[in-house]
Order: structure tokens, then sequence, then C-alpha cells
């Protein structure tokens, strides 16, 4: 069964449901296992049989005592059948436990698939102001741990908790047929083991909970301790970075202890409780078997059924603090999988042809968690084809303007249209795929060249391809490498040179011949040599399609159609470059500046 679009639905509908209230984490775990019925189904089949030795060994070592115990009223001949019987169960184990190992690991591992395939697809709807507002190592943490602790969780359901509940009916079934005194007895136990569990089930619920935040929050700083390490290094600041680190190991290794002793009090008091139980077990049958109320070889057989039965339940109880571990990761991948802060695109409007058009009509735009309004009463129209620039002091609005541009963030006051369609009614993946992207941050992944100019498209013609190197100023660079276009650059293109990494991001926007060209500080990173080529490369790339600049350089935006300055999150001048020098106004006080 493969892991498609519909089944990573029913993973989410499985922790959302149809009211889109929270469910119990038992219930969500039962839903995810819907469409693996007839596995489970399976599964549980060939448990019962494999397992039937465990009920049927006692049963017969019992009748193989009274046999020898009572010479007079037995012939050996009466052990034969037995011993078939005994031989049948022992073999067929092999072949039946194999088979409901393959189809357990068969629902389980489309379920831990299915899981992990659900949080990479959801990642992928939700907003962008959701991604940075959680850290990157919690996501990958949700991803790689918890999607563990819930196959741990699934396994030991199976193995564990399954089990003891067929047993238990089954052994109180051939108790209650041979004796009613000691399936009371035997029923004892069982409100004994409920009330352990519920007396520590909060505080190790609550010591999961902690080592889970914690864990996570070491996990996100260990991914940042990463990518800061040639900056740390940089300023010798190792040893404060490993302070940092070494504080957060401090609350994890604090958070486990406290989780070790609960689990450990938790464990030992069932140990010796059970114990306590068996040896009276023992005694109990006895005075029963000394009393003829049974027969000898019933007291091995309720002594063997009433071990299995605590040993079960000690097993069950001993795994507990990792099956709520378990349960605590259900509720931590449903923060994300039933997250509603995304980017709904059904019933949105496709545009089959992207003119380029905008209107923005009276935006303003602040952070959900900051009072300070970014933008304030922005407006303006721009025409297809038109080339406008914003510039203006850093935090001035200018990101944030093409941030609205991209559909990344939505506007707090104010509509965006695009080729007069309201911006919101869009379907944004098929707009997108009219825009091209280059930012200030080079965001490269560790393949090969041509893998990174020509990511997302699926057939690119070599000629338009070496006509985009040529005119990202790339060609040279490439002659030089040792693999050519096949090279592959490292992790995050960490082999390469800030501008190096900029050209390759600038040639995968020209590659997409789109209609909107989003330009963010896109030289910021070349020098004065590449730079001039690059802007030849740029006149080509925004002939005919509109295109949205921000620029620190602003000898770069010469031949815009306009410039926008930027101040205070609103529009203090607007003109051609020439315009806003002749002005003498905030623009060319920027201008000064950089002479």
């Amino acid at each position: 069964m493969s892991i498609n679009q519909n089944s990573n639905n029913d993973f989410e509908y499985a922790f959302i449901g149809k009211s889109k209230e929270k469910k119990g984490n038992f219930k969500i775990l039962l839903s995810l296992y819907k469409d693996n019925k007839l596995n489970m189904l399976l599964t549980f089949i060939f448990f019962i049989i494999k397992h039937s030795p465990v009920i049927i060994i006692p049963y017969i070592t019992s009748a193989v005592i009274n046999i020898v115990a009572e010479p007079s009223k037995h012939s050996l001949h009466e052990l034969i059948p037995y011993g078939m019987i005994l031989a049948f169960f022992l073999i067929e184990n092999i072949p039946f436990h194999v088979l409901s190992t393959s189809f357990m690991s068969k629902a389980i591992r489309y379920v831990e698939a299915g899981l992990r395939s659900t949080i990479v697809r959801k990642l992928q709807v939700l907003s962008i102001t959701y991604h940075k507002e959680l850290k990157s190592g919690k996501l990958q943490s949700k991803v790689l741990r918890d999607v563990e602790a819930v196959e741990f969780l699934s396994r030991q359901t199976i193995l564990s908790i399954i089990p003891l509940f067929m047993t238990t009916v089954a052994i109180l079934g051939i108790t209650l047929y041979k004796s009613i005194i000691v399936t009371i007895f035997f029923m004892l136990m069982l409100p004994i083991s409920f009330i352990l569990v519920r007396f520590f089930k909060k505080n190790i619920g609550s010591k999961n909970t902690s080592f889970r935040h914690e864990i996570e929050e070491m996990s996100a700083n260990v991914s940042e301790m990463i990518e800061m390490i040639p900056v740390t290094r940089a300023h010798g600041l190792e040893d404060i970075e490993v302070e940092r680190i070494d504080s957060q190991l401090d609350k994890v290794k604090e958070s486990g202890y406290k989780l070790d002793i609960i689990t450990a009090i938790f464990g030992s008091s069932n140990w010796v409780v059970f114990q306590a139980f068996q040896v009276i077990c023992l005694f109990f049958t006895s005075i029963l078997a000394y009393n003829k109320k049974i027969a000898i070889g019933d007291v091995v057989m309720y002594q063997q059924y009433f071990a299995m039965m605590l040993n079960m339940i000690t097993n069950v109880l001993n795994i507990y603090p990792q099956m709520v571990k378990g349960f605590e990761s259900v509720n931590s991948i449903s923060e994300i999988v039933s997250a509603d802060d995304i980017e709904d695109n059904k019933g949105k409007v496709k545009l089959k042809k992207i003119n380029g058009k905008f209107n923005f009509k009276n935006i303003s735009f602040s952070y959900p968690s900051e009072d300070k309004v970014v933008l304030y009463d922005f407006n303006l129209e721009v025409k297809q084809g038109e080339c406008i620039a914003f510039v203006g002091e850093s935090g001035a609005g200018k990101t944030t303007i093409l941030n609205l541009v991209i559909g990344f963030l939505k506007p707090t006051v104010g509509k965006i249209f695009v080729d007069g369609i309201d911006l919101t009614n869009l379907h944004l993946k098929s707009y997108r795929q009219n825009i091209a992207v280059v930012s200030q941050n080079t965001i490269l992944f560790s393949g090969s060249i041509r893998d990174n100019i020509t990511y997302g498209l699926s057939k690119v013609d070599d000629e338009k391809l070496k006509q985009v190197i040529k005119m990202s100023n790339l060609e040279e660079f490439i002659t030089e490498l040792p693999n050519g276009l096949d090279t592959r650059i490292g992790e995050h293109g960490s082999k390469l040179s800030g501008g190096q990494r900029q050209r390759i991001a600038i040639a995968r926007a020209l590659i997409r011949d789109p209609k909107i060209i989003v330009l963010d500080e896109a030289t910021s990173a070349l020098d004065s040599i590449s730079e001039k080529q690059i802007q030849k490369a740029m006149e080509s790339l925004i002939k005919g399609r509109t295109t949205f600049i921000v620029a620190h350089r602003l000898s770069t935006i010469r031949n815009a159609d306009r410039i926008i300055v930027i101040k205070d999150g609103s529009c203090s001048e607007l003109g051609t470059y020439e315009e806003l020098m002749d002005k003498k106004g905030e623009f060319y006080r920027l201008k000064s500046l950089q002479a």
C-alpha cells in the first residue's frame, strides 16, 4: 500500500475529525489504522494461533501431572495424545509468528511513513508566519523522534496489551471452568494493577511532557549551533556557545532524571506487589489441593497461569512510561497536523494567463505578535511589465511589500489586486508558478549546480540552460569545475562563494521565464565586476515583465521605471531616478550617504 495524497488526508482527518475538535490520543491512534483493517485483522488471527501454546502448555502440564500422580487410575498411553498436541502447537508457532509479524509490520510501517509524509505535506501548506515562529529543530524532532515514539506505542499495543487481554480472557475462562474460587482470586489482581497505573499516571504524563519539550528545545538549539559554527569560530565564541548548549543539556538531564526516578518507583512497586501476589497464589492453591478441592496438577497450572498473567501485566506496566511517551508524541504531532494557520487554495481562482498588473489599495500590515505597524496606508498601481524599485532604511517595510506580493503575508487592512482579482481569492500555488524570486539570503540545497538551477523543472532544453548560464555570468566559473554543471556544491552551497551562490539563484530565476520578478537585494553578494555583468542579465530578465526590486545599492536601480522611497512604513517619495535626484529629498539623502 503506497502513501498518496488521499491517505495523507486520512491521516490528517484522524487528528482533527469532522468537527475540527481534538480527539483523545487513543482514538487518534486507532484512526491511524483505519486503512489497515485487513492487515490488523490478519495480525490478530495469526497472533492468537501462534500465541496459543502459552495457554495450552500449562493445561497439558497439569493433565500430565494428574495422570502421573494417580498411576492406579491412568495408563502411560494416555500421555501420547498430549505429546502430539504439544508437538503440533510448538511447531505451528514459527510460521504463524512470521505471518503475524509480517502483517503487523505492513500496518505499522505504513502508518509510520504516512505520519511523516503527512507532517511534511502539512509543513508545505502552513503559512510562512507559522514557520517563522517555530524552530526547524523542533520540527525535525516531531518528524523523527515523535513518529518513532508512535511506532513504538503501536507495536507495544499489539505485542503487549492485546496479548494481555486475550491471555487474561482465556485463562479466566479455563479457570472458571475448573474452579470458581481460584477465578475470584485471579480477578482480585486486575484492580490492583489499574490502581497502580492510575496512581502514577498523572505524574508520569507530566514528566514525559516536560522531557519532550526539553528535547525539542535541545534539538532546536543544536540545529542553530551547527548553522552558527562559522560565525562562532570567526569571533572566538566557542566557549559561550558550548555553555549555552550545556545549559540546555542540563535541563534535559534534570528532566530525564526526574522521569527515570518516577519510572523506577513505578516499576519496583509493580514487582513487589505482584511477587507478593504470586507467593499468595502458591499457598492458596496448595491449601486447596491439600483439602482435595483441586487436583495436584492444577496447582502447577494455576501457578503457571498466574505467573504468566503477572509477567504480562508487569511487562505492560514496565513499558507504560514509554507508552505514555508515545501518547505524548501523538499530541506533539497533532500540534502540527491540526494547525489551521494554512494557505487554503480550495475553490480559489487559477489564472490561465498572468499579465502582471498590480493594484495596492490602502494596504496596512502588522505582525500578530507585534503592536508596531510595519506598513501603513500604502497605495500603488503597477502596470504590466513595469519595473518598481523600493528603497529606504532597514526596517522601513520594503521586504514586507515583497512578501505581500508573493502572498507569504496577507494585508491586515486593504487589498492587493493582480490583474483585477483580489490576491486572497487567487490559487497561490498556481500564481507563484509565474513568479521568480531571488532573495538576499540565497537558498541552495546539497545537489549539483544543474539540480539547483533547474529545481522543480522536469525538462530543460540544453541550449536554454547554456544561455541562462551565460546571462548569469556563470560560464567561466562552471568551466573551471572538475565536473562542470554536475559538480556538487555541498550543504547550502557551502563550497561556493557568496557571489557564486547568488548567481546560481539568479540563473534559477532566469530559466523559469516568469511573468513576475521579485528581487530582494539580489546583487548584494556580488563584487563590482560581477554586479555590472549581472545588471546586463537583469535588463534582459525584467524586459516585458512586471518586476519588484528592493535594493540597497541605489546605483543598481537607475533604470527602474519608478522608484518608491519607503519611510516608517509608508511611501514618502515616488518617481524616476532622475526625478528623485533633482528633488533632493529623502532619496537624494540616501544616495549621498553611499557616495
